[in-house]
């Protein structure tokens, strides 16, 4: 009879060089958009066979990366405690979170090509709540998932001296209160 084996646990040392490995790719990949493996174990203070039995590939890391940052998106939802909060506290609070998240991770940020489907819920029960305290009055929580994201999208990319970017300029802080004063203004209609 074959006994399926139990999945092995990963040693503390091979965490800890995961996660080596995967701050030192944000660093380097992002003004090193081609850097190799070896150049990120470099980076890391890895030899280079630790990031390839970590990584197969660099396609590999990349989505590494990628998982992480949405595991970044979970936490912040807890942080700007979405569920309990009141729901505008909780979207001003989470938005600073993510303009945090795009300024610290930009080559995740601009390689991720959608969010996982636990950060939509998340986000789409967000947007119920606001709906039903009467914060916005559009209906449909996919239009208000994309009329969100386009505005993080377009409020990051402001120069810091833009004039809607008042008393802060390219804080978190004054971006957040940028994009929920324009969100709330859009779907209040």
């Amino acid at each position: 009879m074959d006994a399926v084996a139990p999945p092995r646990r990963v040693r503390a040392d091979a965490e800890r060089s995961t996660a080596r490995i995967l701050e030192a790719a944000e660093t380097v990949l992002a003004t090193e958009p081609t850097a190799s493996l070896e150049r990120i174990g470099d980076e890391a203070g890895l030899a280079r066979a630790t990031v390839h039995r970590r990584f197969a590939s660099r396609q590999a890391l990349i989505d590494a990366l990628i998982s992480r940052l949405n595991d970044r998106y979970l936490l912040a939802f807890e942080q700007a405690r979405v569920r309990t909060a009141p729901p505008l506290v909780a979207l001003h609070r989470l938005t600073e979170i993510v303009f945090e998240l795009k300024l610290s991770h930009r080559f995740t940020v601009a390689l991720a090509t959608g969010l996982s489907p636990e950060v939509e819920t998340e986000l789409d029960q967000l947007f119920t709540r606001l709906h039903d305290s009467g914060a916005i009055t559009a209906p449909g929580t996919l239009w208000r998932r994309r009329i969100y994201l386009s505005l993080i999208h377009e409020v990051a990319e402001l120069p810091a001296d833009t004039p809607e970017l008042t008393d802060g300029g390219g804080t978190p802080g004054a971006r957040s209160d940028l994009l929920v004063r324009t969100f709330l203004g859009a779907l209040n209609g």
